[in-house]
């Protein structure tokens, strides 16, 4: 009975988070909106008023709160899965560090629960570091949901955000690299990431002369199915037109229901890869730390996956 019971709580603690990423941004919006033709319009008027003073914090290290980051309901959404976050070196709190994020995944379910709540214990793993999972800016245009996501210490992907955190010791911004290109390809077994072109982070890295750390999401993609639709097709074609428009890849994907499965998700942080600081990093320099990066992830995928599940014979495609 207890057992039964305790299933219930984690699905519940897991429900509450993907209606959260579906549905929170556009019901509040919506919501408040539909109050200025009520007589509790001044409640979206004085929102408003505090939404356009407060507009610039996103990407002035937002408003982290480690009473939301700690609730009871993110253990519970880890021990679904189970989620558990493995620390393969030390990273010192002295300075900042760019961690980047394989695979994306349809939710990037592993990285959410390890990075921008305590759910995986990332405070235990690494005292004194805040973790700010980087998310689209247009996100953070979002009435409510803002402050929802800056609570548990996500920020906006843009320039003056990242370069804010990392001026800063003891920060480590995480990157989910391959994007929502990465996340049309989404498929059990599948161990493809997008990376080869992507080399923003690594002379983001440079700037500031923050370590370099490959994160690996064993399971990410075991969590979902999807309906992956042949290159060239046309409902392919809208879906990556679409990505290019707004930044989002629309996708046909399915679990238990609007649960995903409870596959297990073993989040590996790597060890960090010492950069020097180069405020205008040459092109030399960028495709060399990325390379050091990309090898540096693979070494870190082979040395894990069997332990994490995944069949000896798998390797890791960089496209």
């Amino acid at each position: 009975m207890a057992g039964t019971l305790k299933k219930h709580i984690e699905a519940l603690s897991v429900l509450q988070w993907v209606l959260t990423y579906l549905f929170f941004g556009v019901f509040f919006t919506a919501l408040l909106f539909y109050l200025l033709f009520t007589r509790l319009w001044a409640v979206s008027v004085l929102y408003f008023v505090w939404w356009v003073i407060d507009r610039d914090t996103p990407e002035k290290g937002g408003r982290r709160s480690d009473w939301v980051r700690n609730w009871r309901v993110w253990r519970h959404m880890s021990n679904y899965y189970p989620i558990k976050l493995v620390k393969t070196a030390d990273l010192p709190p002295n300075r900042s560090y760019v961690l980047g994020s394989h695979p994306h995944g349809i939710a990037c379910a592993g990285a959410a629960a390890s990075f921008c709540t305590e759910g995986a214990g990332f405070s235990q793993h690494f005292p004194g570091l805040q973790p700010s999972l980087a998310l689209l800016a247009g996100l953070f245009r979002l009435p409510l949901y803002r402050e929802y996501m800056m609570s548990t210490g996500m920020c906006p992907v843009s320039l003056p955000s990242l370069d804010f955190l990392l001026s800063r010791p003891g920060n480590a911004v995480v990157i989910v690299v391959g994007g929502a290109a990465e996340s049309l390809n989404c498929a059990p077994g599948l161990h493809r990431i997008t990376l080869r072109r992507r080399t923003g982070f690594v002379r983001l890295a440079l700037r500031h002369g923050a370590p370099l750390v490959p994160v690996y999401s064993f399971g990410e993609n075991e969590i979902f199915r999807q309906l992956i639709f042949p290159e060239g097709s046309w409902p392919r074609r809208l879906q990556l037109h679409f990505k290019d428009l707004t930044g989002f890849a629309p996708c046909l994907f399915w679990g238990r229901g609007l649960l995903p499965f409870p596959a297990p998700i073993t989040v590996v942080v790597g060890s960090p890869i010492p950069v020097p600081q180069r405020p205008f990093p040459t092109p030399e320099e960028v495709a060399h730390y990325h390379a050091l990066y990309v090898e540096q992830l693979q070494r870190l995928f082979e040395r894990h996956k069997v332990s994490c599940g995944v069949p000896a014979s798998c390797r890791l495609s960089v496209v």
